[in-house]
């Protein structure tokens, strides 16, 4: 039984093991991401080879930022790199249109310049 607002309980050896599984699976998508975006990006041809960027060579460098920070980052650049274009950007991110767009939406009301759609 959950516990109401207020009130605490210790979690319990599987309630633990869930909560880790779950970090894992976090980690390992941002990891997936990462590769994916830096491996199989078509748009343009990295200015590193792909190569020397493995997923374990890169995610120490995101260590100490959220996983929204980087996600961010990696929307904002991948727009840049798609001159803006919304559909390419999304198909390399592996995200819906919407999605994209929603989440420009976002950083354009917190303030964060956005890479305009460039013929």
């Amino acid at each position: 039984m959950f516990p109401f607002h207020g009130q605490e309980r210790a979690l319990n050896r599987e309630e633990l093991m869930a909560q880790e599984s779950v970090r894992e699976s976090v980690r390992e998508s941002v990891q997936e991401s990462i590769h994916d975006y830096v491996v199989e990006s078509v748009v343009h041809a990295p200015e590193i080879p792909a190569a020397s960027l493995a997923p374990n060579e890169v995610v120490p460098l995101l260590i100490g930022s959220t996983v929204g920070e980087v996600e961010r980052e990696l929307v904002l650049q991948t727009l840049a790199r798609c001159d803006g274009n919304r559909t390419r950007a999304s198909r390399v991110l592996g995200v819906s249109v919407r999605t994209l767009r929603n989440k420009i939406r976002l950083y354009s009301a917190d303030g964060i310049d956005v890479p305009p759609h460039l013929d």
